[in-house]
C-alpha cells in the first residue's frame, strides 16, 4: 500500500511572507491593499496577535505532527507562490503572490516531495520571476511539476521513487477556469506553465499519450489540476467527463484544486476525484463576503492505494482551521460542520463522507465503484 499526502494550495507569500523571518518587498498594486503588511493586521483583528517574524514552522502548525503521525509515503502540495524577489508584475492582474526565497524552508518544513506550479500565480511577476523560483526551489532540493524553461520541462512530470520499487508520477497543469491565462503556457522558446485550454475530451486523450510515454508497471499516476472557480461546490460535467477520462487513461488520483474551500469528492472505478482540495496555507483571515463556506476551514487529505493496481484503498481527511496564520485543530462542532457539507455534496456522486471519534473524515467508498 502506497499513502499519499495531497495537500490544496499553499500560498506562501503577502502576509505570510511578511511575519516569516527574510520578509521580502510589501508592496502590492491591488486596487484596495497596497502593502502586504495590511493583511496581517486583518488576521490580528479577526483572532489576535501574531508573534514576529515567528519561526518557519509557524504556518503549518497542528499540520507537521499530523503528518509525522501518519508518514505518509509521499508528500504533494500546490504551491501558488512565485518564489522571488525578480520579475515584474504581471499586466493585467489584481492580485499577485510572492515570497522571498530566503524564507523557503518555511515550505521546507513540510518536507513535500512534489511542489505542482502549473497555476494561476506561478507567473505573476513574468518570465524573470518563474525562472528564479524554479533555480530557488532546485536550490532548495524540491521536486517541481507543472512549469519550466520550456514546453517539454514544463510537461515532464515529477517522478518520486518508492521503497516497493516503483514510482509516483505527478503531472500538473492550469485550466483558464481557475484564472490561469492561456499566454502563460510554455513554448519551445518560452519559460511558463503547462496549460490546459477547457477539460475535453481530446485534452485528455492528448494527456493519455504523454502517460503512455512515461508510465511503467508499478507506478502510481497523480493528475494535479488547477481549475474551476473559487466558490462554490458545483462541478461542471464537462470537469466530471475529463476527470473520468483521466482515470480511464490510467491515471490513479485526480488531484484538483484552486477553490477556497473543499469540494466534492468522487470514486469513479475505484480511483479518488478530489474535485478541489480547498487552500491549505494563506494571508485571507478577516477578509469578508464569503464566510457560509468556511474557508478558515483546511483539511489534509492522507490516499491510500495498491501499490501494485492504484485502486483506492482508504481516505483519511484531518480537519484544521487557519486562526494567527497558522494551522490549528479544529473543534467538534466545525468538524461536524465540514462533515456534514462535504457528505451533502459528495452523494451526487455516491460519495458518502464520515466522521470518526479521533476528529479525522472517511471517505465511505461505494462497493459498486470498486467492483467496476
Amino acid at each position: 500500500m502506497v499513502t499519499l499526502f495531497l495537500g490544496g494550495d499553499v500560498m506562501l507569500g503577502r502576509g505570510i511572507d511578511q511575519i516569516l523571518p527574510h520578509p521580502g518587498d510589501p508592496a502590492l498594486r491591488e486596487t484596495y491593499v497596497h502593502d502586504a503588511r495590511a493583511y496581517v493586521g486583518l488576521a490580528e483583528a479577526a483572532n489576535g496577535p501574531i508573534p514576529r517574524p515567528v519561526d518557519f514552522r509557524w504556518p503549518w502548525g497542528e499540520a507537521l505532527p499530523v503528518l509525522d503521525d501518519a508518514a505518509p509515503d509521499v508528500r504533494v502540495v500546490n504551491l501558488e507562490t512565485a518564489v522571488t524577489g525578480d520579475g515584474d508584475f504581471a499586466p493585467g492582474k489584481e492580485v499577485h503572490y510572492r515570497m522571498s526565497p530566503a524564507n523557503l524552508p518555511c515550505l521546507a518544513a513540510v518536507r513535500p516531495d512534489v511542489c505542482t506550479l502549473a497555476n494561476n500565480h506561478v507567473l505573476d511577476f513574468g518570465p524573470r520571476g518563474l525562472r528564479e523560483t524554479l533555480d530557488a526551489l532546485a536550490e532548495a532540493g524540491l521536486r517541481t511539476a507543472g512549469a519550466g524553461r520550456d514546453a517539454v520541462r514544463a510537461r515532464q512530470p515529477a517522478s518520486v521513487p518508492l521503497r516497493t520499487g516503483g514510482r509516483v508520477l505527478v503531472f500538473s497543469f492550469g485550466m483558464p477556469s481557475s484564472g490561469t491565462p492561456v499566454g502563460w503556457a510554455a513554448t519551445g522558446q518560452r519559460a511558463g506553465a503547462d496549460v490546459v485550454a477547457k477539460p475535453s475530451v481530446a485534452a485528455a486523450a492528448a494527456f493519455a499519450d504523454r502517460l503512455r510515454q512515461v508510465r511503467r508497471p508499478g507506478d502510481i499516476t497523480v493528475a494535479s489540476v488547477h481549475w474551476g472557480p473559487n466558490w462554490g461546490y458545483d462541478v461542471s460535467r464537462s470537469e466530471v467527463r475529463f476527470a473520468h477520462a483521466l482515470l480511464d487513461a490510467g491515471v490513479d488520483v485526480v488531484h484538483g484544486h484552486s477553490s477556497h474551500h473543499p469540494r466534492p469528492l468522487e470514486v469513479y472505478k475505484g480511483r479518488l476525484v478530489l474535485y478541489g482540495c480547498g487552500d491549505l496555507i494563506d494571508d485571507y483571515e478577516g477578509i469578508g463576503g464569503y464566510e457560509r463556506y468556511r474557508d478558515d476551514l483546511r483539511v489534509l487529505y492522507l490516499v491510500s492505494v495498491e501499490a501494485d493496481t492504484g485502486r483506492l484503498v482508504d481516505v483519511r481527511m484531518v480537519p484544521l482551521q487557519a486562526r494567527r496564520m497558522r494551522l490549528d485543530r479544529t473543534s467538534p462542532e466545525d468538524t461536524a460542520w465540514l462533515r456534514a457539507v462535504l457528505d451533502r455534496h459528495s452523494r451526487a456522486f455516491g460519495t458518502r463522507v464520515d466522521g470518526g471519534r479521533d476528529g479525522t473524515l472517511t471517505l465511505r467508498t461505494p462497493r459498486a465503484a470498486q467492483s467496476t
